[in-house]
């Protein structure tokens, strides 16, 4: 780590979201609920000493000081870890990611670093209009695979509500994906849905408390073979993308239709038939009962072979 630079704990997520923490050479921060420590941290989920930063010859190392809840370092449980700028900490219900400070950050000194966090936590409190809610922030600042992750591994319950050109929801047990929905459509299906919000980049996000909703239809895959897979998605889903028309874009069967139908298999005349039904690559994505990328495949080949034109 670069001992020339100076380094500080931003907060992106929870109570304190936009407060930073500066941290200073030879110098260890304590964390924790009780009010004589370092970086106080009122909320139920925190420990009254719950961890312990040290930045030391150039070193920046983590310790969890026998919390109740645990401390995670990219959604992983530690005891003690050495942290690296843009390493995501979980504490509680706070995120905080250590990031390079400018020159005025560096400045700063602990009761003013505490100030700031106080102001931090009262401006979150004045935007956060449902005052049950655990933690909120930006998938800019953690990614939805990553934000997963960090709850998994420390077992939350609730609802994930993500906010971008549309609502989504995952649904979360023990930290295990159970369900997920896009708008309200819950023919979409969890598992489509659930792949489709994970592909979002930018929109906030906002853990609900749980509302013990059930489904018909429950994801069983464990959290990791979910995001492994809709990960695997988004890249064949975009290497795809340059053949693929529009989401909008009207699509209709050719006319005259010359390559004889009795060539297609039974799964692209489902896709044609989609196709004729619903006109457009989002209405067909939308109502086929393959995933994206399969039906993706289907019109590709359609239109290589002119059995379907854009309009």
């Amino acid at each position: 780590m670069d001992t020339s630079k100076s380094y500080a704990l931003k907060f992106i997520s929870g109570k304190y979201q936009g407060g930073e923490f500066p941290l200073k050479a030879d110098k260890q921060v304590v964390i924790g609920r009780s009010s004589e420590l370092d970086m106080v941290l009122v909320e139920d989920m925190v420990s009254r000493k719950h961890a312990k930063i040290v930045f030391s010859d150039g070193k920046i190392t983590i310790e969890d000081l026998g919390s109740t809840n645990g401390t995670f370092v990219n959604g992983e449980k530690v005891k003690q870890a050495r942290l690296k700028e843009g390493d995501r900490i979980l504490i509680g219900t706070s995120i905080l990611k250590l990031v390079h400070q400018g020159a005025d950050g560096a400045n700063v000194d602990e009761s003013m670093a505490k100030q700031k966090l106080e102001e931090a936590a009262a401006a979150q409190a004045a935007r956060t209009t449902n005052k049950a809610s655990s933690m909120t922030g930006k998938i800019e600042e953690i990614p939805l695979p990553d934000l997963l992750q960090l709850f998994h591994t420390s077992k939350k319950n609730g609802v994930l509500v993500v906010m971008g050109d549309q609502e989504g929801k995952i649904y979360l047990r023990q930290g295990r994906v159970y369900y997920a929905v896009i708008g309200e459509n819950h023919n979409l299906g969890p598992q489509k849905s659930f792949n489709r919000i994970i592909t979002w980049e930018k929109g906030d996000f906002e853990l609900r408390p749980a509302d013990n909703q059930e489904f018909m239809v429950e994801l069983d895959s464990s959290t990791e073979a979910l995001l492994m897979d809709a990960l695997r998605q988004l890249d064949e889903f975009k290497r795809l993308q340059p053949s693929l028309p529009p989401l909008d874009a009207p699509l209709a069967l050719a006319s005259p239709l010359t390559p004889p139908l009795k060539e297609l298999s039974p799964e692209l005349l489902d896709v044609l038939q989609l196709i004729h039904n619903h006109g457009s690559l989002g209405g067909v994505l939308d109502r086929a009962d393959a995933d994206d990328v399969v039906t993706a495949e289907a019109v590709v080949q359609l239109l290589k072979r002119d059995y379907v034109r854009q309009s």
